[in-house]
């Protein structure tokens, strides 16, 4: 069953004290450009560097009976998992494919986890999970497609709307629908005229595609500043897509140039170090593809990026993913 409020208030006091409490701040410089005030709420600063310890804990909270847990994974739900699997001492295998960058495998095994890297897509490393639990007996957590998942990512919804009740936009990067759908799910219920748009790059873009489409489809997963956003929703969807599909006024898709210039303006104007995938709501905004009507918030949702890509970024140099070039260019404002 799809996840209700109540679920929410419940996964709220499940993960108290671990994966909550992250600040929501103004972004000056981006409420200049919007004409309205748009804030930030910094879930790259949860213990795990990224918003996805929420979901974790909730569901991992919940597991019963089973010789430990495992997951597919692009890097931060591998990461919640490994981090709330090891405060209650559970084994955890994080399956991946190929096209994760090494700084989040290696961040995964930094906490205790095993790792298994598995073929060039999601659909590889979710086959590996599959089979960890038919032999090993492992639970599976699902990056977005479980109740327990949603609930616990949209306690963002939550906590934006205690601090600021006027909040009339949420911007939510959209990959495989657990944030949108969570903190679409929580916001409406609690002021149904919220507008709650997901964004995703124009690359690879699986939920997107799917709502496109009507039904959960397969995509070409190609490398991308936002690499968090990738993978496919799964054809078996029963939560994240239904619920993206009839809670999500809006979705919008940005370039890898756009994501490019987004990440100088979060590191230049507001000194925040953070994943392409954070800034597809600012990429969104400053390209002109959303208009905004009243205070706006979006979610930077982790940190965990490869430095050195960062680095060439905010220094305007060229980055290359796969076979096309994101042309490098000083920053200016």
């Amino acid at each position: 069953m799809q996840p209700t409020l109540a679920d929410i208030y419940a996964a709220a006091k499940t993960i108290r004290g671990v994966a909550d409490g992250t600040p929501l701040v103004p972004s000056p410089y981006m409420t200049d450009r919007a004409g309205a005030e748009f804030l930030l709420k910094l879930e790259n600063m949860q213990p795990i560097g990224a918003f996805k310890l929420r979901g974790a804990c909730n569901a991992v909270a919940n597991v019963q009976e089973a010789r430990g847990v495992t997951c597919c994974s692009t890097g931060n739900h591998g990461r919640g998992v490994a981090f709330a699997a090891a405060q209650r001492g559970m084994r955890a295998v994080i399956c991946m494919s190929e096209l994760v960058p090494q700084a989040k495998v290696d961040g995964i095994r930094a906490l205790g986890a095993e790792v298994h890297i598995k073929g060039r897509s999601q659909d590889d490393a979710q086959a590996e999970a599959g089979r960890l639990v038919e032999e090993e007996g492992l639970f599976e957590i699902s990056p977005f497609d479980d109740p327990l998942v949603i609930a616990g990512q949209g306690t963002i919804g939550l906590e934006i709307l205690e601090a600021r009740p006027d909040v009339t936009t949420f911007l939510v990067p959209l990959s495989g629908g657990g944030l949108a759908a969570g903190v679409a799910r929580a916001a409406k219920s609690i002021n149904p005229a919220i507008r709650v748009v997901g964004i995703s790059m124009d690359r690879g873009a699986a939920m997107h595609d799917s709502i496109k489409a009507g039904t959960p489809i397969e995509v070409e997963e190609v490398p991308s500043l936002a690499d968090s956003l990738g993978g496919g929703i799964g054809l078996n969807n029963r939560l994240s897509f239904p619920m993206c599909r009839d809670l999500l006024d809006q979705v919008v898709l940005v370039s890898e140039d756009e994501i490019y210039h987004a990440m100088q303006v979060l590191y230049y104007e507001d000194r925040i170090v953070a994943e392409g995938a954070c800034v597809v709501g600012l990429a969104a905004v400053l390209a002109g593809r959303i208009t905004l009507d009243g205070p706006t918030a979006t979610i930077v949702t982790g940190r965990n990026l490869d430095m050195n890509v960062f680095t060439r970024i905010v220094t305007g140099q060229d980055v290359q993913l796969g076979d096309i070039t994101v042309k490098g260019r000083p920053y200016a404002a």
